[in-house]
């Protein structure tokens, strides 16, 4: 019943490729060879430069750009050049995630007090997604995603690039693309998928797979949608088969 009358869908990074097979604009089998031929050009990209990310809570006046622009001077004070330090993900107000090169990284976690972060913490990642450190695996994602067939999604999707719904299937193509090297809009998607005139309902929101951490981002987006959020593992159906 819930699936009959989803109206959208969205996916947190890599989740998107789950999101668009869901909504039916790509084969199952398919998605799963274009994830993994992505996974593994990013992987090589991260063993290229010594890299990472880091996720940022900060206070009101925080600046997060001003913050990476002197995290990038620092860089090249060490003789790196054209440093990449950057927002690589917003998720929810006052919450941000920083990637680039670790020497950006470091001096970002020294400096917290400075930039107005209450919490740094380093994640467990190899490299910097979502950021330009990534060009290395766009040609091999490119080159798969022309191979296979994408239709256009039958309930509405929204992209991480830009936070808005794909129109159709050349737009899924090129944005899949352009999202390993751009920031995760996570949390202007969340405004955008929730956007109502005042006093209609806000719909059931299910998030499926492991963890629940869309969920604590949307309670901090917007608390009256979360309100009506559901979790689904996606391993409770085989435990219950197996007893």
């Amino acid at each position: 019943q819930v699936v009959e009358s989803c109206v959208a869908a969205a996916g947190y990074s890599v989740g998107e490729f789950a999101a668009l097979v869901f909504a039916g604009a790509l084969g199952f089998a398919e998605a799963l060879y274009a994830v993994k031929v992505r996974a593994e050009a990013m992987q090589r990209a991260s063993e290229a430069v010594p890299s990472g990310m880091l996720s940022v809570i900060g206070q009101r006046e925080a600046n997060y750009k001003f913050a990476c622009l002197e995290a990038r001077k620092h860089c090249e004070s060490l003789g790196i050049e054209k440093p990449v330090c950057e927002i690589s993900n917003y998720l929810f107000p006052d919450s941000r995630v920083i990637a680039g090169h670790l020497q950006a990284l470091e001096f970002l976690q020294e400096n917290a007090r400075k930039y107005h972060f209450t919490r740094t913490k380093m994640l467990p990642v190899s490299g910097a997604f979502h950021t330009r450190l990534m060009e290395p695996a766009v040609e091999p994602l490119a080159e798969v995603l022309k191979s296979i067939d994408i239709q256009k999604p039958l309930v509405c999707v929204y992209s991480n690039v830009d936070g808005k719904k794909y129109m159709h299937s050349k737009h899924i193509q090129k944005l899949l693309v352009k999202q390993v090297v751009s920031p995760v809009l996570w949390e202007q998607t969340m405004h955008s998928v929730y956007e109502r005139k005042q006093g209609t309902e806000f719909p059931y929101t299910y998030e499926v797979g492991p963890g629940k951490q869309l969920g604590a981002v949307l309670k901090k987006c917007n608390l009256k949608a979360w309100k009506q959020y559901n979790h689904v593992d996606a391993m409770e159906d085989e435990e219950t088969a197996d007893t």
